[in-house]
């Protein structure tokens, strides 16, 4: 049985008070009001100004001797001309005085009507001014949120890719992996409290505590509404809260109901006399992974995408599948080999973790094609509903856009092509790292943009929200590894999956 360390328990703990002290700032720090806002645009404004300032004065000198030469200039034409006009003021000025009345009279209806447009104008720019601002408070206001909630699907999905592995295992009966299976129940236990917080956010957001979701707004589908949205109204049979909130419900009730007879049938395999839980988890497994491939994609659809409710790819729901996918594999890797330096699971070898190694490479070439393919298929089209996307992202988040790249694709290929690196502990531990850093920042990516915009910054909440949701994972996942023995005596491939070697 595994005894839970003092000090990783340590760990989890400090790691989820400091992130809930870090998500709490995060929501004081939030603007309030939109003199809040324009107070920091004007803070952001004149500190630009300072900046551009301390740039331009070694060149003042210069400007100066320039100012001069041409005020010099201005003087001598000045003189050159006023005798010139002298001579004709005189003639002119009878002519003056007497058109001075008509022109009193024309001008008077003019300056009225310029005065009237000036007013307009003068309004039309108030009230842009102030949308303006209204737009920039919902988006500090949804900071701390979107922190939060990329946070918070990232580790809750996560623990479904684990759950999608494990049952592809059972449906394919291998038998290199029984050994991995208790790792596996493990981390798939995060799924219930992990789930329970995914859908209070997602209920705070239907009840309009948050701008997350632009479509929940009833302004948008109201048509005489300034708000109204054609493109939302017309996917509104699909975009409701109602039907939002339930599709939701439904999905996590079934995951959970799934991953909880996984469970049982599994612990019971070990004292059975026979393999009818073993039987029963294979055709639990035939299910489920019909009702994810489904689940996955209305996930997807709603959860991520309808954030930008304007924008849809039909490719999107792999792409989102691919990269919760192998930060799940990933997440079984580091704690196998975890566990293995403690002690536990003797039986893992290399190629236990081989096989891993080439799951993340494989999973991460995959997600490497969805993106690609995805990104040139819109690029090519060039349509602009969904160009938009991706023309947000490279000027806004060119970093993390293309740095998400780098980390997700050039870096797993570089290190775990070779066959060697893929049994050695500490590469397997350093691409892992590297991947679940790189796909976080992919669902930041997919969240941010269209929540947030422009004022984003990786700050307070961002940090805090992803400390306290890796305290809680790493809290739970270890708990319930104390919950039964590491290794599934019961299973029928044990023995096959002990000697596993190639």
């Amino acid at each position: 049985m595994y005894t839970f360390s003092s000090k990783l328990k340590t760990f989890s703990f400090v790691l989820m008070i400091l992130g809930a002290i870090g998500i709490g700032i995060g929501f004081m720090a939030a603007p309030k009001t939109i003199e809040d806002v324009e107070k920091l645009l004007a803070d952001s404004h004149h500190g630009h100004e300072a900046a551009h300032v301390e740039k331009v004065a070694p060149h003042s000198t210069d400007t100066h001797v320039v100012a001069d030469t041409v005020k010099v200039a201005e003087a001598h034409a000045a003189d050159s001309t006023h005798a010139e006009a002298h001579t004709t003021t005189v003639d002119s000025t009878s002519h003056a005085e007497d058109t001075t009345a008509v022109v009193a009279v024309a001008e008077a209806p003019a300056h009225a009507d310029n005065h009237d447009t000036h007013a307009k104008a003068d309004a039309h720019s108030h009230d842009e001014h102030k949308e303006h601002l209204e737009h920039v408070l919902h988006q500090l206001q949804n900071k701390p949120w979107a922190a939060l909630y990329v946070a918070c699907i990232f580790f809750m999905l996560i623990s479904v890719g684990v759950l999608a592995f494990y049952a592809i295992q059972y449906a394919a009966q291998a038998g290199w992996s029984p050994i991995l299976f208790r790792v596996m129940e493990g981390i798939t236990a995060y799924l219930l409290p992990g789930s329970i917080i995914f859908f209070v956010l997602l209920v705070l957001a239907g009840m309009h505590f948050n701008h997350l979701f632009v479509w929940m707004d009833p302004e948008v589908v109201n048509p005489e509404s300034v708000k109204f949205d054609k493109l939302i109204f017309l996917k509104k049979g699909w975009l409701s809260v109602g039907r939002f909130l339930a599709t939701a419900a439904i999905i996590l009730v079934v995951w959970n109901f799934v991953r909880f007879k996984f469970r049982k049938n599994s612990i019971a395999q070990d004292s059975a006399e026979d393999n009818t839980p073993y039987k029963k988890n294979f055709k639990l497994a035939a299910f489920f992974l019909v009702f994810f491939i489904v689940s996955e994609s209305i996930m997807s659809w709603d959860w991520i995408m309808s954030v930008d409710p304007h924008w849809y790819s039909t490719l999107f729901g792999w792409y989102v599948f691919a990269s919760f996918f192998v930060s799940g594999i990933t997440v079984i890797a580091m704690i196998t080999l975890y566990l293995k330096s403690k002690g536990y699971l003797e039986h893992i070898n290399t190629s236990h973790i081989h096989d891993l190694a080439k799951f993340m490479f494989g999973i991460s070439i995959f997600w490497t094609y969805l993106w690609f393919s995805q990104f040139m298929l819109i690029w090519y089209s060039n349509i602009p509903e969904e160009v938009t996307y991706f023309v947000t992202r490279i000027e806004h988040y060119k970093l993390p856009f293309f740095g998400m790249l780098a980390l997700n694709f050039i870096f797993p290929l570089l290190i775990l092509i070779n066959t060697d690196f893929k049994r050695l502990t500490w590469i397997v531990v350093m691409a892992g790292i590297v991947i679940l850093f790189g796909h976080y920042v992919d669902f930041f990516n997919m969240i941010m943009p269209a929540t947030v915009g422009d004022q984003w910054f990786i700050g307070i909440p961002e940090i805090g929200a992803l400390m306290f949701f890796l305290g809680l994972f790493i809290f739970v996942v270890f708990t319930a590894l104390t919950k039964a023995p590491l290794v599934p005596k019961g299973n029928p491939f044990i023995e096959e999956s002990k000697h596993f070697h190639y």
